[in-house]
């Protein structure tokens, strides 16, 4: 199917009731065009929770969408399988070889560490609480601290924001660019990474410190209370004014947010999690995902008063998933066993950024590569530190850029089998590569849509070229779309 005739027919849904202007319907013609789209993140959503809650929850919000929506069972979300490779794919259309964002958590060698003045070049640059003016405040104290930046020596040492980080553009900038509102709401200051390299990308942005929730990891239901603050920035929203609810500002084009409570649930130890390996959930996390289902009720409901319904695609799916579903699966491995057997091979870790399901490792001397992972590759390292898999050389280029030629991408990577968790005392993680880790939930809702279920292997990726094309913007407007030819989900 060709993008014009996507774009056709997506413009082509039918409405279902009478409407105001936003959501006109003349004489029970399709609608001219899609108006506003919803995309929504529920972090660590799988395929098989989307499934399950569907199936015993008839009268839910989510089946209701599923009922009018295409639903994908194989769509996998960026790897490595973290928040900010996960969000970059769905609002760029592009894999972490063209953003350049592998992980929330990287070493890049041409930057310099926060207040060196560039007399020390390579450091670690991680995009988290840390680079907040108040790391734990809601508001992280009004702005990222330029003081707690890498720098950039080739641009005269200016700090580095997240948003000139990214290498190409996103969704936000191409829809602000057409003349239409953008906002986007997520969990840490530094996600105004998805204004683009323009800086301006995204009109109301609202990004609450979610490291301010001062309550124990076990509290799931302060975690669904910092969400509510969330999703009433988006009611307000949806009523046409700014997240504050304070101006009239009119309803965005594109906008959206990320849920967390689910997530945190999938980590709790004490009861919380999947009590069988089939993804049954638990009661903490059956909770949350109630509590997040009645939260989108709450935004269909605020779409349906506004008579906006008919003209919004409503899209649900996840940045990442989570692994083990399997609680007896779950390995610890500490933080300190990868880095102690490289120095075997004479101090050669520049950086090993292990979060859960993944290790990065950036080498001090990268022509080493292949003697440090000869290392891992001994039977005594793999089973000390978990390890499935050893991706270096030849293996690493075959899905990700060359480290000679893009110092974003590890020398190494190491996958451990899945349950085995690097650096974190949670009873699951994400950051990897497994299908645990990646197959998440997405659906694409609107009342023209009749249920259809896809099984062909989707991406995320595809959302954006998917958004682009159903507010009538050409999609090949993304860097990202036109290097890695990325499609709009089918059957749209």
């Amino acid at each position: 199917m060709t993008l014009h005739r996507a774009a056709l027919i997506l413009l082509g849904f039918c409405a279902c009731v009478s409407a105001s202007a936003d959501d006109r319907v003349a004489h029970g013609r399709p609608l001219s065009a899609v108006r506003h789209v919803l995309l929504i993140s529920i972090d660590g959503f799988h395929a098989l929770d989307l499934a399950n809650f569907v199936r015993s929850h008839p009268d839910s919000a989510l089946a209701q969408l599923s009922a009018t929506g295409i639903t994908y069972t194989q769509a996998f979300t960026a790897r490595p399988s973290d928040s900010f490779p996960g969000l970059m794919a769905m609002v760029t259309g592009g894999s972490p070889r063209s953003t350049g964002i592998w992980n929330e958590g990287t070493y890049s060698r041409s930057l310099s560490p926060p207040g060196s003045d560039c007399k020390v070049v390579g450091t670690e640059v991680i995009w988290d609480a840390s680079i907040n003016q108040v790391k734990k405040a809601l508001d992280g104290g009004g702005r990222i601290d330029p003081a707690k930046l890498p720098l950039d020596p080739s641009k005269g040492c200016v700090p580095v924001y997240p948003h000139s980080y990214i290498r190409v553009n996103t969704i936000f900038e191409v829809i602000h660019s057409a003349g239409m509102r953008t906002a986007w709401i997520d969990k840490h200051l530094s996600f105004e990474m998805v204004n683009g390299p323009s800086g301006s990308g995204v009109d109301d942005l609202f990004t609450p410190e979610i490291s301010s929730i001062t309550a124990p990891k076990s509290d799931v239901r302060a975690r669904e209370a910092y969400d509510d603050i969330k999703v009433q920035a988006i009611l307000n929203e949806i009523g046409g004014k700014d997240h504050s609810g304070s101006a009239s500002v009119g309803v965005p084009a594109i906008f959206g947010m990320s849920f967390q409570a689910v997530s945190q649930a999938q980590r709790i130890m004490d009861n919380g999690g999947y009590t069988d390996s089939s993804g049954s959930p638990g009661s903490i996390m059956l909770d949350a995902l109630r509590h997040t289902d009645d939260s989108i009720g709450q935004m269909v409901s605020a779409l349906k008063a506004r008579r906006l319904i008919n003209s919004t695609v409503i899209i649900v799916t996840a940045k990442h998933a989570q692994a083990p579903m399997d609680r007896s699966k779950r390995h610890l491995i500490d933080k300190t066993v990868i880095p102690n057997m490289i120095r075997q091979a004479g101090g050669l870790v520049a950086d090993t950024y292990q979060d859960g399901t993944l290790a990065s490792i950036w080498l001090t001397d990268p022509n080493q590569a292949g003697k440090v992972a000869e290392i891992l590759s001994q039977p005594v390292n793999q089973s000390a530190a978990g390890i499935q898999q050893i991706l270096w050389g030849e293996s690493l280029k075959l899905m990700c850029n060359d480290p000679s030629q893009d110092e974003r991408v590890p020398d190494i990577v190491i996958v451990p089998v899945v349950g085995y968790i690097y650096n974190d005392d949670a009873l699951s993680a994400h950051g990897g590569f497994s299908s645990e880790d990646t197959n998440v939930g997405l659906l694409v809702s609107n009342p023209g849509l009749s249920r259809t279920t896809v099984k062909t292997p989707v991406e995320t990726t595809q959302i954006a070229p998917t958004i682009l094309t159903a507010l009538g913007i050409d999609p090949n407007r993304l860097q990202a779309v036109r290097m890695e030819q990325t499609r709009v989900l089918p059957k749209l």
